[in-house]
């Protein structure tokens, strides 16, 4: 049982970090001919990443931000949660709260990460000849993650 809770809190730091770098780092679409990748912030062309985003006024970029800094929160939120609940919960109950902060996190990674794809993954945007950058498929990952963690959070039971 204490190896099964130490791998849940592993992946859910790891989570954590890959949501940190998944949102700070403007690497999601990546151009195939230059060295030029667009994020969610900046516009990078040769390793500078002064540019502003062409595309920066639109709500859905906003949304996407706001969306994908709200899940890092819940997921912080989540791992604290957890941490407390460890140390003073009665033995037999579940994780219950830090189980649905985190699928709130998980709601909040897939409605920002969807918007993304819809509006900003098909190149329209960024570049003629592009492909998806490491954040993006960071995202999708913590994604997965969080659901995966948030079910364990539900069923899991303190011994």
């Amino acid at each position: 049982m204490l190896v099964l809770l130490a791998g849940i809190f592993v992946v859910h730091i790891a989570t954590v970090i890959m949501l940190f770098v998944s949102t700070i780092a403007n690497v999601w679409v990546v151009s195939d001919v230059g060295k030029a990748s667009v994020g969610l912030w900046k516009n990078c062309t040769d390793f500078n990443c002064n540019g502003d985003l062409p595309y920066a006024h639109e709500d859905a970029l906003k949304a996407v931000q706001a969306f994908m800094i709200l899940s890092i929160i819940f997921s912080v939120i989540s791992l604290m949660v957890f941490v407390f609940q460890l140390f003073t919960m009665e033995k037999g109950n579940r994780f219950f709260l830090s189980g649905a902060t985190m699928l709130v996190c998980w709601l909040c990674i897939m409605v920002g990460a969807s918007v993304y794809t819809h509006h900003y993954a098909g190149g329209q945007h960024a570049y003629a000849k592009s492909h998806h950058g490491y954040s993006f498929i960071l995202t999708w990952i913590c994604f997965c993650f969080s659901f995966i963690i948030g079910i364990l959070y539900l069923v899991l039971r303190k011994k």
